[in-house]
């Protein structure tokens, strides 16, 4: 009698598909959940199987990835794909614990040991209203310019190597404003004109004993 029941039993198990291997032939990312074409055992043809991905995350995996199928109640018209993966592009020999997010193309943000991110890619952009940086020690740019589009407002001390240039007019027409003094140490200045409390230094005169003097002259 059990022996007959078993027997059923492993029957009925055979008819219920098992989870398998498929690849990846072609991507439909426009749709809510992510559909999948792919080809399974004896080039057994799977089209518009869902792809559920943790919410938060999405990716579209290039054909010829691998993917796992489950076949929900065992019908293989109603399979699902849970997990893809491309050898060959893969962030490899990762130490354990880390985590990375990477494409094809060679871009990736990768959490190391020691808390350290790093990202790899040939044009990093943030769009956002507010953007700030917090860094108890230091910031550094290795990068031979550093632009930025409109004001630039610095708390503290600005040190600079290598010379310094600015044009343009600024507020009240002035291309550079100072409040407090000003040391300089070493070399001049050379100006077309300098005014200093109303006065013109290059044309102006002194009033003698003798009459008005003649401009300056270069000593």
């Amino acid at each position: 009698m059990w022996n007959k029941v078993n027997q059923r039993i492993r029957e009925a198990g055979q008819g219920i598909r098992q989870a398998f291997r498929a690849v990846l032939t072609a991507t439909n990312s426009a749709t809510k959940v992510q559909l999948l074409q792919l080809v399974g055992l004896k080039n057994e043809g799977l089209d518009g199987a869902e792809y559920f991905q943790h919410y938060g995350f999405t990716s579209n995996p290039l054909p010829g990835s691998m993917g796992i199928v489950i076949p929900l109640n065992g019908s293989t018209s109603h399979s699902v794909i849970i997990a893809t993966e491309h050898g060959t592009y893969r962030l490899k020999a990762l130490k354990p614990g880390e985590v990375a997010l990477y494409t094809d193309e060679g871009a990736s943000v990768v959490m190391k040991r020691g808390r350290i991110i790093e990202t790899t890619c040939d044009e990093y952009i943030v769009n956002c209203k507010t953007y700030t940086v917090v860094a108890e020690q230091s910031a550094d740019f290795t990068t031979p310019q550093l632009t930025a589009s409109a004001q630039v407002i610095a708390q503290g001390k600005i040190t600079g190597n290598g010379g310094m240039a600015i044009k343009g007019g600024g507020e009240g027409g002035y291309t550079a404003t100072f409040e407090g003094g000003v040391n300089h140490t070493g070399g001049t200045f050379d100006s077309v004109d300098v005014t200093i409390n109303g006065v013109k230094i290059g044309p102006h005169i002194h009033n003698t004993p003798d009459g008005p003097s003649g401009p300056p002259i270069n000593g």
